[in-house]
């Protein structure tokens, strides 16, 4: 159940920005939502059956690797596009995460009161 879980928020999460970052750089021709769907499904469901079994570096290493033959293959590119098309979409993935932390640490720091009131708490 939990695998279920992680694929569908996976395929809501990542699914919109590999789609975006692949059409930027392999083209919309190319870089179909349904495959940016195909590539996230498969990729997590792969990884954490490989990652049950092949523990440590050599496990992330292998699942690198699938992932990368899902881009390439899913968006008809070269290897290079592909760890480009990889690189640049856990890059927007990292810049949204820390956008939505200080969005939501702001909004939960007016909610508690402010900066002041845990120091006062001590």
């Amino acid at each position: 159940m939990s695998l279920l879980i992680q694929v569908i928020i996976s395929i809501i999460i990542i699914s919109p920005i590999l789609w975006l970052v692949g059409r930027g750089l392999v083209g919309k021709q190319k870089a179909k939502l349904t495959d940016a769907i195909w590539i996230v499904a498969l990729g997590v469901i792969v990884g954490s059956v490989l990652m049950s079994y092949v523990h440590g570096v050599v496990g992330m290493i292998i699942t690198l690797i699938i992932w990368l033959v899902l881009i390439k293959h899913f968006f008809d590119c070269g290897w290079v596009k592909a760890i480009i098309v990889a690189v640049v979409a856990v890059v927007v993935l990292i810049i949204i995460a820390v956008i939505l932390a200080v969005v939501l640490g702001y909004g939960l720091s007016s909610l508690i009161g402010g900066a002041g009131f845990l120091p006062s708490m001590i």
